[in-house]
Protein backbone atom coordinates (compact mmCIF):
# COMPACT_ATOMS: atom_id res chain seq x y z
CA UNK A 1 0.00 0.00 0.00
CA UNK A 2 3.05 2.31 0.96
CA UNK A 3 4.77 1.89 -2.65
CA UNK A 4 1.61 2.14 -4.38
CA UNK A 5 1.35 5.63 -2.46
CA UNK A 6 4.71 6.39 -3.49
CA UNK A 7 4.37 5.78 -7.09
CA UNK A 8 1.18 7.92 -7.38
CA UNK A 9 2.99 10.88 -5.64
CA UNK A 10 5.86 10.28 -7.76
CA UNK A 11 3.46 10.26 -11.07
CA UNK A 12 1.99 13.51 -9.57
CA UNK A 13 5.39 15.19 -9.45
CA UNK A 14 6.46 14.46 -12.91
CA UNK A 15 2.90 15.41 -13.94
CA UNK A 16 3.11 18.65 -12.23
CA UNK A 17 6.90 19.12 -13.50
CA UNK A 18 5.10 18.83 -17.06
CA UNK A 19 2.79 20.84 -16.88
CA UNK A 20 4.92 23.52 -15.36
CA UNK A 21 7.44 23.03 -18.37
CA UNK A 22 4.34 23.38 -20.69
CA UNK A 23 3.83 26.63 -19.05
CA UNK A 24 7.08 28.49 -19.77
CA UNK A 25 9.40 28.86 -23.16
CA UNK A 26 12.51 29.98 -23.84
CA UNK A 27 13.75 32.89 -26.35
CA UNK A 28 14.88 32.82 -29.38
CA UNK A 29 10.95 31.22 -30.35
CA UNK A 30 13.02 30.50 -33.77
CA UNK A 31 16.76 29.93 -34.84
CA UNK A 32 16.44 33.12 -37.28
CA UNK A 33 13.99 35.27 -38.42
CA UNK A 34 14.35 39.32 -38.58
CA UNK A 35 11.35 41.52 -38.47
CA UNK A 36 8.82 39.50 -36.88
CA UNK A 37 4.65 40.04 -37.08
CA UNK A 38 1.72 38.47 -35.83
CA UNK A 39 -1.89 39.18 -36.12
CA UNK A 40 -4.42 37.41 -33.74
CA UNK A 41 -7.93 35.88 -34.87
CA UNK A 42 -10.33 33.81 -34.66
CA UNK A 43 -8.11 31.59 -31.69
CA UNK A 44 -5.11 31.66 -33.80
CA UNK A 45 -1.94 34.30 -34.35
CA UNK A 46 -0.81 34.08 -37.69
CA UNK A 47 2.97 34.95 -37.44
CA UNK A 48 5.73 35.90 -40.26
CA UNK A 49 9.30 37.38 -40.70
CA UNK A 50 11.40 38.32 -43.56
CA UNK A 51 12.81 35.62 -45.20
CA UNK A 52 13.99 37.39 -48.78
CA UNK A 53 12.39 35.97 -51.54
CA UNK A 54 8.82 34.65 -50.61
CA UNK A 55 6.24 35.13 -48.24
CA UNK A 56 5.28 32.25 -45.63
CA UNK A 57 2.85 32.31 -42.72
CA UNK A 58 2.80 30.53 -39.36
CA UNK A 59 -0.30 29.72 -37.32
CA UNK A 60 -0.22 28.86 -33.65
CA UNK A 61 -2.65 29.07 -31.18
CA UNK A 62 0.42 29.98 -28.95
CA UNK A 63 3.28 32.03 -30.13
CA UNK A 64 5.22 30.75 -27.25
CA UNK A 65 5.19 27.38 -29.19
CA UNK A 66 6.17 29.02 -33.06
CA UNK A 67 8.75 26.19 -33.18
CA UNK A 68 5.76 23.53 -33.77
CA UNK A 69 3.81 25.81 -35.71
CA UNK A 70 1.75 24.99 -39.19
CA UNK A 71 3.34 26.86 -42.02
CA UNK A 72 3.59 27.33 -45.80
CA UNK A 73 4.38 29.42 -48.62
CA UNK A 74 1.20 31.41 -49.65
CA UNK A 75 2.92 33.71 -51.92
CA UNK A 76 6.00 34.04 -54.42
CA UNK A 77 7.02 36.87 -56.37
CA UNK A 78 7.14 35.74 -60.27
CA UNK A 79 10.35 36.54 -61.45
CA UNK A 80 11.37 39.39 -63.63
CA UNK A 81 8.89 42.11 -61.88
CA UNK A 82 10.01 45.67 -59.57
CA UNK A 83 9.43 43.59 -56.78
CA UNK A 84 10.92 40.06 -57.29
CA UNK A 85 13.73 40.61 -55.53
CA UNK A 86 14.55 41.63 -51.62
CA UNK A 87 10.91 41.08 -50.08
CA UNK A 88 11.50 42.56 -46.55
CA UNK A 89 9.04 42.55 -43.69
CA UNK A 90 5.61 41.30 -44.33
CA UNK A 91 2.39 42.27 -42.23
CA UNK A 92 -0.92 40.16 -42.59
CA UNK A 93 -3.59 42.26 -41.74
CA UNK A 94 -7.28 41.31 -41.58
CA UNK A 95 -9.54 44.14 -42.23
CA UNK A 96 -13.29 44.47 -43.33
CA UNK A 97 -13.69 40.70 -44.02
CA UNK A 98 -10.54 40.49 -46.07
CA UNK A 99 -7.03 39.27 -45.82
CA UNK A 100 -3.71 41.21 -46.41
CA UNK A 101 -0.42 41.07 -47.42
CA UNK A 102 1.83 44.41 -46.83
CA UNK A 103 5.26 43.92 -48.05
CA UNK A 104 8.54 45.52 -49.13
CA UNK A 105 10.26 44.48 -52.13
CA UNK A 106 12.37 45.80 -55.36
CA UNK A 107 14.02 44.48 -58.69
CA UNK A 108 17.17 43.65 -57.24
CA UNK A 109 18.36 47.28 -56.69
CA UNK A 110 17.67 48.51 -52.92
CA UNK A 111 16.89 51.95 -54.10
CA UNK A 112 13.82 50.80 -55.96
CA UNK A 113 12.18 49.45 -52.65
CA UNK A 114 8.76 50.08 -52.83
CA UNK A 115 5.64 48.70 -50.34
CA UNK A 116 3.26 46.26 -51.75
CA UNK A 117 0.46 44.33 -51.15
CA UNK A 118 -1.76 40.94 -51.76
CA UNK A 119 -5.38 40.78 -50.87
CA UNK A 120 -7.25 37.21 -50.15
CA UNK A 121 -10.67 36.97 -49.84
CA UNK A 122 -10.68 33.46 -47.60
CA UNK A 123 -11.48 33.93 -44.34
CA UNK A 124 -8.98 31.59 -43.49
CA UNK A 125 -5.61 32.95 -45.21
CA UNK A 126 -4.26 29.51 -45.80
CA UNK A 127 -7.37 28.73 -48.07
CA UNK A 128 -8.65 30.96 -50.88
CA UNK A 129 -6.29 32.82 -53.71
CA UNK A 130 -3.48 36.02 -52.44
CA UNK A 131 -4.10 38.20 -55.52
CA UNK A 132 -1.63 40.56 -55.84
CA UNK A 133 -3.45 44.17 -56.04
CA UNK A 134 -0.32 46.39 -57.06
CA UNK A 135 2.11 48.95 -54.96
CA UNK A 136 1.26 51.48 -51.97
CA UNK A 137 2.29 54.64 -52.59
CA UNK A 138 1.16 58.54 -52.11
CA UNK A 139 0.73 59.53 -55.73
CA UNK A 140 2.77 63.10 -54.68
CA UNK A 141 5.90 61.18 -53.29
CA UNK A 142 6.19 57.41 -54.49
CA UNK A 143 9.27 57.49 -53.09
CA UNK A 144 11.47 54.87 -51.69
CA UNK A 145 9.20 52.71 -48.93
CA UNK A 146 9.39 49.95 -46.67
CA UNK A 147 8.17 48.78 -43.32
CA UNK A 148 4.49 49.26 -43.78
CA UNK A 149 2.35 48.94 -40.79
CA UNK A 150 -1.57 49.27 -40.94
CA UNK A 151 -3.72 50.09 -38.59
CA UNK A 152 -7.50 51.82 -37.96
CA UNK A 153 -8.33 54.47 -35.80
CA UNK A 154 -12.11 56.36 -35.05
CA UNK A 155 -12.66 53.82 -38.25
CA UNK A 156 -10.30 55.45 -40.43
CA UNK A 157 -7.56 53.44 -41.98
CA UNK A 158 -3.65 54.61 -41.78
CA UNK A 159 -0.65 53.74 -43.02
CA UNK A 160 2.93 54.06 -41.30
CA UNK A 161 6.23 53.22 -43.08
CA UNK A 162 9.99 54.25 -43.48
CA UNK A 163 10.98 56.38 -46.56
CA UNK A 164 13.20 58.68 -48.29
CA UNK A 165 12.70 62.29 -48.70
CA UNK A 166 14.08 62.00 -52.20
CA UNK A 167 15.56 59.67 -54.29
CA UNK A 168 19.08 59.11 -52.27
CA UNK A 169 20.03 57.00 -50.11
CA UNK A 170 21.22 58.51 -46.46
CA UNK A 171 18.52 59.36 -43.94
CA UNK A 172 15.14 56.86 -43.28
CA UNK A 173 12.23 58.74 -42.01
CA UNK A 174 8.97 57.60 -40.50
CA UNK A 175 5.40 58.97 -42.58
CA UNK A 176 1.65 58.67 -42.06
CA UNK A 177 -0.64 58.77 -44.37
CA UNK A 178 -4.86 57.81 -44.39
CA UNK A 179 -6.23 55.39 -46.72
CA UNK A 180 -8.92 55.91 -49.06
CA UNK A 181 -9.05 51.76 -48.83
CA UNK A 182 -6.30 49.02 -47.46
CA UNK A 183 -4.26 48.96 -51.15
CA UNK A 184 -4.56 52.80 -51.95
CA UNK A 185 -3.15 55.95 -49.86
CA UNK A 186 -5.32 58.91 -49.82
CA UNK A 187 -3.67 62.49 -50.05
CA UNK A 188 -0.28 63.57 -49.05
CA UNK A 189 1.70 61.73 -46.52
CA UNK A 190 3.04 63.19 -43.48
CA UNK A 191 6.41 63.70 -41.93
CA UNK A 192 6.47 62.67 -38.10
CA UNK A 193 9.52 61.54 -37.30
CA UNK A 194 13.32 61.71 -38.48
CA UNK A 195 16.63 60.98 -36.62
CA UNK A 196 17.77 63.92 -34.78
CA UNK A 197 19.37 62.40 -31.38
CA UNK A 198 22.58 60.66 -31.44
CA UNK A 199 20.94 57.47 -30.23
CA UNK A 200 19.24 57.36 -33.39
CA UNK A 201 22.13 58.12 -36.25
CA UNK A 202 24.68 55.37 -35.75
CA UNK A 203 24.91 54.15 -39.03
CA UNK A 204 28.34 54.11 -40.42
CA UNK A 205 28.85 51.81 -43.38
CA UNK A 206 32.14 50.15 -44.46
CA UNK A 207 30.97 49.64 -48.07
CA UNK A 208 31.67 51.10 -51.29
CA UNK A 209 28.44 50.19 -52.61
CA UNK A 210 26.80 52.70 -50.13
CA UNK A 211 26.87 55.90 -48.66
CA UNK A 212 29.20 55.99 -46.10
CA UNK A 213 26.62 57.13 -43.03
CA UNK A 214 22.82 56.57 -42.78
CA UNK A 215 20.50 57.88 -40.58
CA UNK A 216 17.67 55.21 -39.90
CA UNK A 217 14.25 55.48 -38.20
CA UNK A 218 12.23 52.39 -39.67
CA UNK A 219 10.03 49.48 -38.40
CA UNK A 220 7.11 52.07 -37.24
CA UNK A 221 4.38 49.92 -35.07
CA UNK A 222 1.23 51.08 -34.31
CA UNK A 223 0.36 50.54 -30.37
CA UNK A 224 -2.66 52.54 -28.47
CA UNK A 225 -3.45 52.48 -24.72
CA UNK A 226 -6.46 54.25 -22.92
CA UNK A 227 -6.79 58.13 -25.07
CA UNK A 228 -3.11 57.70 -25.89
CA UNK A 229 -1.64 56.21 -29.51
CA UNK A 230 2.20 55.28 -30.19
CA UNK A 231 4.06 54.36 -32.88
CA UNK A 232 7.05 52.67 -31.96
CA UNK A 233 10.27 53.06 -34.02
CA UNK A 234 13.67 50.99 -34.93
CA UNK A 235 16.60 53.91 -35.05
CA UNK A 236 20.27 53.51 -35.77
CA UNK A 237 21.56 51.09 -38.40
CA UNK A 238 20.38 47.27 -38.01
CA UNK A 239 24.19 46.79 -38.87
CA UNK A 240 24.98 48.30 -35.36
CA UNK A 241 24.57 47.15 -31.92
CA UNK A 242 22.71 50.09 -30.94
CA UNK A 243 20.10 49.72 -32.77
CA UNK A 244 16.96 50.26 -30.85
CA UNK A 245 13.41 51.27 -29.99
CA UNK A 246 11.91 54.87 -29.93
CA UNK A 247 8.74 56.05 -29.45
CA UNK A 248 6.27 58.58 -30.46
CA UNK A 249 3.16 59.40 -28.97
CA UNK A 250 0.06 61.68 -30.00
CA UNK A 251 -3.48 61.82 -28.49
CA UNK A 252 -6.26 59.52 -29.42
CA UNK A 253 -8.65 62.33 -30.15
CA UNK A 254 -5.37 64.28 -32.09
CA UNK A 255 -5.28 64.75 -36.11
CA UNK A 256 -2.45 61.86 -36.72
CA UNK A 257 -1.86 63.32 -39.85
CA UNK A 258 -0.77 66.89 -38.54
CA UNK A 259 3.47 66.21 -37.76
CA UNK A 260 2.87 68.57 -34.41
CA UNK A 261 0.93 65.91 -33.21
CA UNK A 262 3.18 63.72 -32.24
CA UNK A 263 6.39 63.98 -29.56
CA UNK A 264 9.32 61.88 -29.51
CA UNK A 265 10.57 60.32 -26.43
CA UNK A 266 14.15 61.55 -25.68
CA UNK A 267 15.66 58.24 -24.80
CA UNK A 268 15.52 55.02 -26.19
CA UNK A 269 12.81 52.87 -24.69
CA UNK A 270 14.44 49.72 -25.65
CA UNK A 271 17.48 49.15 -26.53
CA UNK A 272 20.58 46.53 -26.40
CA UNK A 273 21.68 44.64 -22.74
CA UNK A 274 25.16 43.46 -23.18
CA UNK A 275 24.94 41.90 -19.68
CA UNK A 276 22.11 39.65 -21.24
CA UNK A 277 23.81 38.82 -24.50
CA UNK A 278 21.40 40.82 -26.41
CA UNK A 279 22.10 42.79 -28.83
CA UNK A 280 21.47 44.85 -31.88
CA UNK A 281 16.96 44.48 -30.39
CA UNK A 282 14.44 46.16 -32.85
CA UNK A 283 11.71 46.03 -35.72
CA UNK A 284 9.38 44.72 -33.58
CA UNK A 285 5.86 44.71 -33.28
CA UNK A 286 2.62 43.93 -30.58
CA UNK A 287 0.70 41.03 -29.52
CA UNK A 288 -2.33 40.50 -26.60
CA UNK A 289 -1.77 37.23 -24.79
CA UNK A 290 -4.77 34.91 -25.56
CA UNK A 291 -7.46 35.97 -23.18
CA UNK A 292 -6.81 39.42 -24.10
CA UNK A 293 -5.28 40.43 -20.13
CA UNK A 294 -1.14 40.79 -21.48
CA UNK A 295 0.37 42.83 -23.44
CA UNK A 296 3.62 41.46 -25.47
CA UNK A 297 6.48 42.81 -27.44
CA UNK A 298 8.17 40.58 -30.17
CA UNK A 299 11.32 41.67 -31.84
CA UNK A 300 14.50 40.28 -33.62
CA UNK A 301 18.05 40.77 -31.68
CA UNK A 302 21.21 39.29 -31.93
CA UNK A 303 23.14 36.80 -29.11
CA UNK A 304 26.82 38.30 -30.20
CA UNK A 305 27.98 42.07 -30.95
CA UNK A 306 28.75 42.65 -34.45
CA UNK A 307 26.37 40.47 -35.89
CA UNK A 308 24.67 42.81 -37.33
CA UNK A 309 21.87 42.59 -39.94
CA UNK A 310 22.01 38.95 -41.31
CA UNK A 311 20.00 35.89 -40.22
CA UNK A 312 21.94 35.53 -37.19
CA UNK A 313 18.66 37.69 -35.82
CA UNK A 314 16.12 35.92 -34.11
CA UNK A 315 12.47 36.75 -32.90
CA UNK A 316 11.91 36.81 -29.38
CA UNK A 317 9.05 38.07 -26.96
CA UNK A 318 8.85 39.36 -23.75
CA UNK A 319 5.35 40.74 -21.77
CA UNK A 320 5.69 44.36 -20.88
CA UNK A 321 3.60 46.76 -18.54
CA UNK A 322 2.28 50.12 -18.30
CA UNK A 323 3.85 53.10 -17.01
CA UNK A 324 1.57 55.51 -14.58
CA UNK A 325 1.45 58.28 -17.09
CA UNK A 326 -0.15 55.78 -19.59
CA UNK A 327 3.67 55.20 -21.53
CA UNK A 328 4.40 51.05 -21.87
CA UNK A 329 7.41 50.10 -20.14
CA UNK A 330 9.14 47.39 -21.98
CA UNK A 331 12.06 46.86 -19.80
CA UNK A 332 15.12 44.94 -20.77
CA UNK A 333 15.55 42.54 -23.30
CA UNK A 334 15.47 38.82 -21.87
CA UNK A 335 18.62 36.65 -21.76
CA UNK A 336 18.15 33.56 -24.25
CA UNK A 337 17.13 30.53 -22.27
CA UNK A 338 15.77 32.18 -19.52
CA UNK A 339 12.22 30.45 -18.87
CA UNK A 340 9.02 32.79 -19.16
CA UNK A 341 5.87 32.19 -18.94
CA UNK A 342 3.75 31.58 -22.01
CA UNK A 343 0.93 33.99 -22.81
CA UNK A 344 -2.33 34.07 -20.35
CA UNK A 345 -4.81 31.66 -21.35
CA UNK A 346 -7.81 31.26 -18.86
CA UNK A 347 -9.80 30.20 -20.43
CA UNK A 348 -8.00 26.99 -21.20
CA UNK A 349 -8.06 24.27 -18.62
CA UNK A 350 -4.61 22.72 -17.43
Amino acid sequence: MKKNLLLVLALLFLARLSFAQNQTFTNPLLPSGADPYSFYKDGFYYYTNTLGDNLMLWKTKNLADLKNAEHKVIWTPPAGTAYSREVWAPEFHFIKGKWYAYFAADDGDNNHHRTYVLENASADPFAGEWVFKGKVAARSADKWAIDSDVFEQKGKLYMVWAGWAGDVNGRQNIYIAKMKNPWTIKGKRTLISTPTYPWERNGDLHDANNPAHVDVNEGPQFLQHGNKIFVVYSASGCWTDFYALGMLTASANSNLRRASSWTKSAQPVFKQSPENGVYAPGHNSFFKSPDGTEDWILYHANSQPGQGCGRERSPRAQKFTWNEDGTPNFGEPVKAGVPITIPSDKNQNP
